[in-house]
């Protein structure tokens, strides 16, 4: 299913151009609001100027060729368990999209499958498809509440947390914020939250994550237009209220 963002772009430099959104598993793993990040950072891009399609992809369906951003949500084990099949039938044109620099924005539990695995406390392994030198054991205990943390890129990072999982990080990529400052972030006995490779992005933060944290939908944005069309002239775009928003946040206990 592709939806189109309706009305006039804003004007600008971007305009008469377009990038596509692929929403990847939105029937299964979308349990936490993820849908919030995608019409966030289609809305954003609309206010750069873009128009703007998303694409749903869900099991068996055709994988899109042509996409710009690719952005997941996170799921129960059971929904993971669901798309895992699927997503290793696509790992290999995935990474492929990765390391040729596609911006991609993974949450909680696609976080967890783009790293090498997911060990349950069950004692299950859900094989990842590797995108992440990462790998993924459950806890006993879940992490659960408010969360910010300092990210050098992209300042100050606000959302909300729920997850089991603890995640390890390898050599091969650095994590998205070095501090949590409120929170637990990828495991209780690191202080650091998320991963990045290339142009891809993995975090545990729910909350949605975009809509106060525009910074990171700009990133994801700009990296789609330059790729595509060689070069990316921001807009102007009016942050009040998402800084009210972020304020506010920021003083809600854990």
């Amino acid at each position: 299913m592709t939806h189109t963002i309706a009305g006039t772009p804003a004007a600008g430099p971007n305009n008469g151009k377009t990038l596509r959104i692929l929403q990847l598993y939105p029937k299964d793993m979308n349990i936490y609001g993820d849908w919030g990040n995608t019409l966030s950072l289609a809305r954003r891009a609309h206010a750069h100027g873009f128009d703007v399609d998303i694409i749903d992809y869900n099991p068996g369906d055709e994988f899109p060729q042509d996409v710009d951003i690719i952005i997941g949500g996170g799921g129960q084990d059971s929904g993971q368990t669901v798309i895992q099949e699927d997503l290793h039938a696509n790992s290999e044109h995935l990474k492929q999209l990765a390391e040729d620099g596609t911006p991609m924005l993974v949450i909680c539990g696609l976080y967890q499958l783009f790293g090498k695995e997911f060990r349950t406390r069950e004692g299950e392994v859900l094989k990842g498809i590797g995108i992440f030198d990462a790998h993924t054991v459950g806890g006993d205990e879940r992490l659960i509440g408010n969360i910010v943390e300092e990210s050098k890129d992209f300042g100050t990072i606000i959302g909300f947390e729920n997850h089991s999982g603890l995640t390890y990080l390898g050599s091969g990529c650095t994590p998205l914020a070095a501090t949590v400052t409120k929170g637990e972030g990828n495991n209780k006995a690191e202080t650091h939250e998320g991963a990045r490779v290339h142009n891809v992005i993995g975090t545990y933060l729910h909350g949605s994550l975009l809509p106060k944290n525009p910074k990171i939908s700009d990133y994801l944005i700009e990296q789609a237009a330059k790729r595509k069309y060689g070069e990316f002239t921001p807009a102007t775009i009016d942050d009040t209220l998402v800084n009210k928003a972020r304020a506010s946040a920021m003083k809600r206990p854990r």
